[in-house]
């Protein structure tokens, strides 16, 4: 029986931008890297030994590997304890962010990669 998400793919169309955008803008680190002379993967993570990470793979050559895969964006949903101060923190780092709204659930934001995909992030409401 599965219980929990271990790893989620993003797909990139340049993995080493997405690296540092993932490392340099938002502060996550890199678990591993691996290349098996065909195929590099890069397994990212928000922090120290989180339960699940970030897996990115050349967008173009799993195309070619596996052409009936969906290569599209994942919609993620990131969780955060300071949502002001993060919105703030990736604003000043002229990171694409979207307005924070109120929902029943909490506050949330999306923001933009160096490629365009969306991803969200809520404060809880306690």
């Amino acid at each position: 029986m599965m219980n929990k998400i271990g790893q989620v793919m993003l797909y990139v169309n340049n993995q080493d931008e997405a690296v540092n955008f993932w490392t340099e803008k938002l502060g996550f680190h890199i678990v591993s890297e691996e290349n098996n002379g065909h195929m590099r993967w890069i397994e990212i993570a928000p922090t120290e030994g989180a339960e699940t990470s970030i897996i990115l793979h050349s967008k173009e050559l799993v195309a070619k590997m596996s052409p009936e895969l969906n290569l599209g964006t994942p919609s993620l949903m990131f969780f955060a304890d300071n949502l002001d101060e993060l919105h703030n923190s990736l604003s000043n780092k002229n990171i694409k962010v979207g307005d924070i709204v109120n929902l029943p659930t909490g506050k949330v934001f999306n923001f933009a990669d160096n490629e365009e995909n969306y991803f969200a992030v809520l404060e809880k409401s306690n």
